[in-house]
């Protein structure tokens, strides 16, 4: 029998789903975005491009992890670490308020244990090598504050290398030595590279430079739909040489026509490609992005799986694709430094002091 939206909810229940990004954090710091309100969208379906996340939305699309992803404007490069910490403050501080909804997290025994004391894990990663300020002890920095990735670029060229798209975007520039220097001291530290927005030179670059798997938190693929954003069937089985993940993109002008159905095509392809150990969620809610149809926002995460269930898609792989595959790259690249107040094992299945 079909998966319905009901069965789909419920195998939530049993998998550790988590998202990859959600820019949520950029609204908490300009906004004072309460993580605990249900909120309205600033704009009607389906022209929505803010307000997709929040916990009572992230509960009832039975969501265990959130990552919440930090970004800055690129210029001036200046206070662009500051910007990234006051996200990170704000994702504490609602973790302080809300003890009982939510947990912050590091890794996949993190996001388990929260799932199962009936929390939401936070966890956290940065968009945009410009928040580093061409210091690379700043990655030392994130790393101590519990930051899980760091995306090389964005939208605008860096001192790592240049982006897919954007001011100095150029697909021909690899990564620069401060790059490659990145690249192995986040290696050192624990810190995920993640390949979203590069451009393809520099993408094939820290494939080189790497020694742990890396993750691309939120694409397309090209071989669904042809988009600047989108990568190709080479740079996934680069991936998965690595051991790492694809996060599938919810954004409709990077996944083609349709909803739910349309972001199923890429995660399809993504297997097709590169095997099911690959494929994960990246919505990029709140990214100033309109969502596919019918994927509105968090709470519409079962519509995916039950559309994935239409295809024909084992249960097998389901789990991999919403939850299995993410958090075995986080434990794979376990974070070397212990951020202060972080929870000994015994303590990380209770409630024990939140990480700072």
């Amino acid at each position: 029998m079909p998966m319905d939206l009901a069965d789909a909810r419920a195998l939530h229940d049993t998998v550790p789903v988590i998202d990859l990004h959600a820019d949520t954090p950029k609204l908490m710091e300009w906004l004072g975005y309460d993580l605990a309100q249900d909120h309205e969208r600033a704009l009607p379906r389906p022209m929505g491009i803010a307000g997709h996340v929040d916990l009572p939305r992230l509960r009832a699309g039975g969501v265990a992890a959130q990552v919440f992803s930090m970004w800055t404007f690129p210029y001036p490069q200046r206070g662009c670490a500051a910007s990234i910490h006051r996200q990170l403050d704000a994702v504490h501080a609602a973790v302080r308020a809300h003890p009982e909804k939510l947990a912050l997290g590091l890794d996949d025994d993190d996001v388990r244990a929260a799932q199962q004391s009936g929390r939401i894990a936070a966890l956290s990663g940065i968009e945009g090598g410009q928040a580093l300020e061409g210091d690379i002890d700043q990655v030392a920095t994130f790393a101590a504050r519990g930051v899980r990735y760091i995306g090389l670029l964005h939208f605008s060229a860096n001192q790592l290398g240049a982006p897919a798209f954007g001011l100095g975007a150029n697909h021909g520039r690899g990564l620069t030595d401060f790059g490659k220097e990145v690249v192995t001291e986040m290696n050192r530290l624990g810190v995920i590279v993640d390949l979203a927005h590069i451009s393809r030179a520099g993408f094939f670059d820290a494939i080189e430079r790497t020694r742990a798997p890396v993750m691309v938190s939120h694409t397309g693929v090209l071989g669904v739909h042809r988009s600047w954003r989108n990568i190709d069937d080479e740079q996934l089985r680069a991936v998965a040489d690595t051991g790492g993940c694809v996060g599938a993109i919810f954004a409709r002008r990077f996944v083609g026509r349709g909803g739910a159905d349309a972001v199923a095509a890429h995660i399809q392809h993504i297997i097709k490609v590169a095997g099911e150990d690959v494929p994960a969620l990246g919505s990029d809610f709140d990214g100033a992005v309109v969502p596919a149809p019918g994927l509105d926002d968090v709470a519409d995460l079962p519509r995916l799986t039950a559309a994935l269930a239409r295809r024909g898609m084992p249960e097998r792989t389901l789990r991999k694709v919403l939850g299995e595959n993410a958090l075995r790259v986080l434990r794979e690249v376990p974070l070397q430094v212990t951020p202060p107040g972080a929870p000994t094992p015994a303590a990380s299945t209770g409630n024990g002091p939140e990480r700072a």
